[in-house]
């Protein structure tokens, strides 16, 4: 958990004041509200208080109201004017990116790695003991936070400056030029590398960096590392946008073998699987349907074992009121008077398999009259779709729905000698709220708390941000092998991922492999901030990010005989219907422009260094 210290800021943690007057014991007077440097260097608490700072740049995680999901192909943005929900303006312009939160924002992301290298600057000469190893512990947190952000900034903007120095008052020059990636790349692993070995065998309390977040963070690196996006010549062949850039080095790999940068990816992979172990990944054959949806459960909620799955997390109490605890209010159907903020649409639930490990198709009849059947039992655990059974209404509508069933559909129900039509309670068209509303006939499941005791309208809730889980690991290992013709191990793996989910083992091959691969991933980490970056370093975001937004729209209609007064979901009473229907174009205009591979560098940080190269296409 992040802490915060009231008393202490990063801006007073490091600020003298320097009060002159005719008394010297009013000039001697220390500030009740800052705390000398020297005085913060010198004492472990306030040392320990000042890295713990350092971890604010973390926000809410991924927990915010507008999710990085809804500018992929996993979800849209329900409410306008937020910067986000026409995907080629909000990501095309240097003046005005659009909506950019806290944790991606550059500034942001300086502010703390600069508070991060002033740790390690004192840390590295001590002015206290290495008691209990605890100057060990606070410089490898600090490299680990360092390594974090300079990752994020690398991840959506390229190469960016690395500034590894607390630059003062009275620098010749504050100005610098961005570095290569290649440079960027090796400076990160080499905190992550320096972070592992200053916390092994550390056990900070929850939340706080650990050797297993550190090794996870160079997986992740180094599995962008070797993927297309970031190996120029890739990049240059599938791009127009990036052949023509004239200085490809900042975005990607010029030189070396793609071949050395997958193994070296291989080998930081396997170093997370063998520093520990996952949540029920040891299953010989695939898990039922109701224990292949509980364990993925258990793991998006962290509990019940399925804690062990995630390495670094930003958790949340109900005693303090975060947004990160509200996720439920914020993507949660409005029949429960919830905002339905970021909605699924139907590329992504399409997606999930059979469950024999066959593709959904609506060209097929059987599947497409009952689309939520016998599919992969993660989507039980991440969607709620027409007839999904949820939580109990709250009081003012628990008439309308005693049996507490999601309605994203129009349905017929009888009245007096006739029929009427009646639009579902989770409907845009809702009696309980005729706002807030999927536009999509799907809403979030995966992250929000089923306890029926949390009211999501007004009540938070404690589930954590899972930034790494054991799992990704996983994928990382498994796409390496795959890019190294490793099929066999890389199914071995992914299997083990498929058994704990309750789907059968994959049996591909060389590129049908990798697709099967890549669509696992999609799947088991839906929501957690990866489609964005994976769609991107692969170079599939023009056939996937870039897709129009689709919607589903359900009709039910009284089979002949049946009276029904108040609709539930019902087969033995009612045929339904469904069909895709892409969105209002007016609600969501998506198209792929290559530019957006990386984000523009803001225009009022090109004009304050003019050392910066802006990214290709702005």
């Amino acid at each position: 958990m992040i802490q915060k210290v009231k008393i202490i800021s990063l801006a007073l943690l490091v600020t003298s004041i320097s009060i002159t007057g005719c008394n010297d014991n009013f000039v001697n007077t220390q500030p009740l509200d800052q705390v000398a440097g020297d005085a913060v260097w010198s004492d472990p608490a306030l040392t320990e208080a000042f890295v713990t700072g350092i971890y604010a740049g973390l926000g809410q995680g991924g927990f915010y109201e507008q999710q990085l999901a809804s500018l992929t192909d996993e979800a849209i943005f329900t409410h306008p004017g937020r910067g986000i929900t026409t995907i080629t303006e909000a990501r095309s312009n240097p003046a005005d990116a659009g909506w950019i939160n806290e944790t991606i924002d550059w500034n942001q992301m300086y502010l703390r790695i600069r508070a991060a290298n002033l740790a390690i600057q004192n840390l590295t000469t001590p002015k206290f003991a290495n008691t209990s190893g605890i100057v060990d512990r606070l410089m490898g947190e600090a490299k680990f936070m360092r390594a974090y952000y300079y990752h994020q900034l690398v991840r959506y903007y390229g190469g960016v400056p690395i500034v590894d120095k607390v630059y003062g008052l009275g620098e010749a020059d504050y100005t610098k030029a961005r570095n290569t990636m290649e440079e960027c790349i090796n400076f990160i692993t080499k905190d992550c590398d320096d972070a592992a070995a200053l916390l092994k065998g550390k056990s900070p309390a929850k939340g706080r960096a650990n050797e297993l977040a550190a090794l996870a963070l160079k997986s992740r690196m180094l599995t962008y590392a070797a993927s297309d996006l970031y190996d120029a010549a890739t990049a240059k062949a599938k791009s127009s946008t990036h052949a023509a850039f004239a200085q490809p080095a900042i975005l990607g790999y010029v030189s070396g073998s793609r071949a050395d940068r997958w193994q070296k990816a291989k080998a930081a992979a396997k170093a997370v699987l063998d520093a520990t172990s996952g949540y029920q990944l040891n299953l010989s054959a695939p898990a039922t349907k109701d224990a292949g949806t509980t364990n993925y459960m258990n793991i998006a909620l962290s509990r019940n074992g399925g804690d062990q799955d995630v390495l670094f997390s930003r958790s949340f109490i109900n005693q303090k009121p975060e947004a990160g605890g509200q996720q439920g209010l914020f993507n949660g159907p409005n029949g429960y008077h919830n905002w339905a903020g970021n909605t699924p649409i139907s590329l992504l639930v399409d997606d999930y398999e059979m469950m024999d490990g066959s593709k959904f198709s609506w060209s097929d009849p059987a599947k497409a009259t009952t689309p939520y059947a016998n599919r992969d039992p993660r989507l039980y655990a991440s969607i709620l779709y027409d007839g999904a059974p949820w939580k109990p209404r709250t009081a003012d509508v628990a008439a309308k729905d005693p049996v507490n069933q999601i309605q994203t559909g129009q349905y017929e129900v009888t009245s007096g000698s006739g029929k009427v039509s009646v639009a579902g309670l989770d409907t845009r068209k809702s009696t309980v709220e005729d706002w807030n509303g999927s536009y999509t006939g799907y809403y979030m499941r995966k992250f929000i708390d089923p306890n029926p005791a949390i009211v999501d309208q007004n009540t938070y809730q404690q589930i954590p941000w899972p930034f790494f889980r054991y799992t990704e690991a996983v994928f990382n290992y498994a796409e390496a092998c795959i890019e190294l013709g490793e099929d066999a191990e890389a199914r071995t793996w992914l299997n083990k991922i498929r058994f704990r989910s309750g789907m059968p083992a994959l049996t591909e091959t060389g590129d049908a492999l990798r697709q099967r691969y890549r669509n696992e991933r999609r799947i088991e980490m839906v929501f957690e901030e990866q489609r964005y970056h994976d769609a991107r370093r692969w170079m599939i975001a023009p056939t996937t990010l870039g897709r129009k937004a689709n919607t589903i729209s359900i009709t039910g209609t009284l089979k002949a005989g049946k009276t029904v007064s108040l609709y539930k979901y019902d087969p033995t009473s009612y045929d339904y219907s469904y069909r895709v229907v892409d969105i209002d174009p007016g609600k969501e205009n998506r198209a792929w422009l290559d530019k957006m591979y990386f984000l523009p560098i803001s225009r009022d940080e090109m004009n304050r260094n003019n050392k910066l190269v802006q990214n290709p296409g702005y």
